[in-house]
């Protein structure tokens, strides 16, 4: 992948993560890919999306510790996630 796929890649991943429909992950998720997408590798990317593929009340379920994470979710970009503080 060149690096201008790569930074389209990123883009489209930060649109989604800012634009999901539910406030608070809009803020939780938009704030997160701004913080660490542009470090993101491949793999780290590839798990990013797969977790945008999540619906937002299992996500925030899982961020807010209502619900576990299940094991075939727990990533380290979602670890990362459940790590990160949200800045108002």
């Amino acid at each position: 992948m060149s690096g201008e796929e790569l930074e389209t890649r990123r883009k489209r991943l930060l649109y989604r993560s800012v634009y999901r429909g539910n406030k608070e992950n809009d803020i939780l998720l938009g704030q997160f890919a701004r913080a660490h997408i542009a470090a993101f590798d491949v793999s780290e990317l590839d798990q990013y999306e797969r977790l945008l593929e999540i619906g937002d009340n299992q996500i925030y379920d899982w961020v807010s510790g209502k619900e576990a994470v299940p094991p075939e979710n727990d990533t380290p970009v979602l670890r990362k996630l459940l790590a990160f503080r949200v800045r108002f």
